[in-house]
């Protein structure tokens, strides 16, 4: 008898999933056997699907098909593309459970969630201090490293953290400091000094 299109005659004896074509069925079977027949010629990686392995050529190659509609960002990735255009529409779909939070980047829901479950996975392997998310570890790396990133322009002097290079610029600009007062000070013509209700001795 003649096969449909929505019939999935083909079924995985690993997971159970069906699909509707013998080629499909045996590439899905690869991610239980960790087969990766598609290498890629610039660095060697692997991987289980051609399509994948295409999509990663992009890396090597600079071209960026997806196009953001908003602004002039290309992307290798479509995945990319739709969470890169959150930004412009305001979309928060990652919503936490706990307290109702909204997040339009699925990474930044997963960093708000460990604040409370307390779970802290990221490591650092110098001396071992765990944090809740990868940006705050790479911060702390950098007194480990001596890396200083965060430049002066004003002076050139170095900062390992942006709030501490903030911090500094206030130096040079004024802002946040409290000013000395005037009296008592050498002026560019005269002395000024509190003014008394002594009389001059006779």
């Amino acid at each position: 008898s003649q096969i449909h299109w929505s019939e999935k005659p083909f079924s995985c004896t690993q997971c159970g999933k069906n699909f509707s074509t013998l080629g499909n069925l045996k590439t899905h079977q690869r991610i239980h056997t960790g087969e990766r027949p598609y290498t890629c010629s610039q660095c060697g990686k692997s991987f289980g699907q051609a399509g994948n392995l295409k999509r990663h050529q992009l890396i090597h190659t600079g071209q960026k098909p997806y196009v953001c509609a908003h602004c002039p960002k290309g992307f290798t990735k479509a995945d990319d593309l739709r969470s890169h255009q959150r930004l412009h529409t305001g979309e928060r779909p990652f919503i936490c459970a706990t307290c109702g939070k909204s997040f339009g980047q699925s990474k930044d829901y997963r960093n708000h969630v460990q604040i409370h479950t307390g779970e802290k996975p990221f490591t650092c392997s110098q001396c071992g201090k765990t944090f809740s998310n990868s940006g705050v570890l790479k911060t702390h790396e950098k007194i480990h490293s001596g890396e200083r990133p965060f430049g002066c322009t004003q002076c050139g002097k170095s900062f390992g953290r942006l709030g501490h290079l903030k911090a500094h610029q206030q130096i040079h600009t004024g802002s946040g400091l409290t000013p000395a007062p005037t009296v008592g000070r050498l002026s560019a013509n005269r002395v000024t000094s509190k003014p008394t209700t002594e009389r001059p001795l006779l």
